[in-house]
C-alpha cells in the first residue's frame, strides 16, 4: 500500500520510451478525465453518486416508473455537458492519436469530448449524450429535444438518452472491441477512472497478462494500482503535458 499512496510510483520518462516504441497503445478514461472540463466524476468523496442514489435515477426502472426525477437528472447532465469544452487532456490524447502514438481510446464517459477534441477511433462503453432515441419506438433524436422533453416525432413516446443505465448491457460490440484492444495492447494508460466498474474494469488486467506496460493516473487509489507500471495522482492535464514534452 505504500507505493500506492505515494504521488508517484515508476519513471514518466520510460513510460514516455514505452509509448515511442509501441505498435498499440491504448487510452482508457473514465469520469476524472473530464473534470477539467467542469463535469463532476461519480465516484470520488465528492462524485454525484455520494450526493445521488444512482439506483433512483439512472436505472431502466427509475425511467420507467419516474420519468419525471429521472428525466430531471438527465436533462440537468446534458445541459452542463452542452456547456464543456475539451480540455487539454483531451486534446493531447487527440494529438496521440493523429501521430499514430495511440491506436485508440477507451472510455466511460458520454460526454462526447474525445471525438469533439479529434478524437477518431472511440470506444463509447457507456453510449453518448448525443445518441437520444425514442423509448417506445426507438426512433433517433436529439439531446436539444430530450431537454425540452419533446415527444417523440414519430409516435407521441417519450424520449430517453442513448447511454447505458444501471442493470443495462454494455454495447456488445464495442465491448468486444474493446477487449480486444486491451489484450493486443503493448502500453495501456488509465486516465480519470476509479477502476470500480465491471467488466470495463477487467481491461487494465487483460492488457498486463498479455505483457504491455501499464500506467494509471487518478487522484484517487483504484484497485487496480498494484499492478500499475507507472501511477500518479496528479491531474490529468498536468501529467498529460508532461508526457507530451517527453514525445516530441
Amino acid at each position: 500500500m505504500n507505493d500506492i499512496k505515494r504521488k508517484h510510483n515508476g519513471n514518466i520518462e520510460e513510460l514516455a520510451e514505452r509509448i515511442l516504441t509501441s505498435r498499440n497503445a491504448v487510452i482508457f478514461t473514465g469520469a476524472g478525465m473530464s473534470t477539467e472540463s467542469g463535469l463532476s466524476d461519480f465516484r470520488s468523496k465528492d462524485g454525484i453518486w455520494n450526493v445521488e442514489d444512482p439506483m433512483e435515477l439512472a436505472t431502466a426502472s427509475a425511467m420507467r416508473g419516474n420519468y419525471d426525477k429521472f428525466h430531471a437528472f438527465y436533462a440537468a447532465r446534458f445541459e452542463q455537458m452542452g456547456d464543456a469544452v475539451p480540455n487539454a487532456g483531451h486534446r493531447i490524447v487527440a494529438d496521440l492519436e493523429s501521430r499514430g502514438l495511440a491506436r485508440c481510446v477507451i472510455t466511460q464517459n458520454i460526454d462526447g469530448l474525445h471525438s469533439e477534441a479529434g478524437s477518431k477511433n472511440v470506444y463509447e462503453l457507456h453510449g453518448s449524450v448525443g445518441a437520444v432515441r425514442c423509448m417506445e419506438c426507438g426512433k433517433s433524436s436529439t439531446r436539444r429535444d430530450f431537454i425540452d422533453r419533446k415527444p417523440c416525432a414519430v409516435c407521441g413516446g417519450k424520449l430517453r438518452p442513448g447511454v447505458v443505465l444501471f442493470g443495462e448491457n454494455l454495447p456488445v460490440d464495442v465491448l468486444q472491441a474493446s477487449f480486444d484492444a486491451s489484450e493486443a495492447s503493448d502500453v495501456f494508460i488509465v486516465l480519470g477512472s476509479s477502476l470500480q466498474v465491471s467488466p470495463a474494469n477487467q481491461m487494465p488486467g487483460a492488457a498486463k497478462r498479455n505483457g504491455a506496460y501499464v500506467a494509471i493516473c487518478n487522484r484517487d487509489i483504484t484497485i487496480m494500482d498494484s499492478l500499475a507500471d507507472y501511477r500518479t495522482s496528479e491531474g490529468i492535464g498536468d501529467f498529460m503535458t508532461k508526457l507530451e514534452a517527453l514525445l516530441d
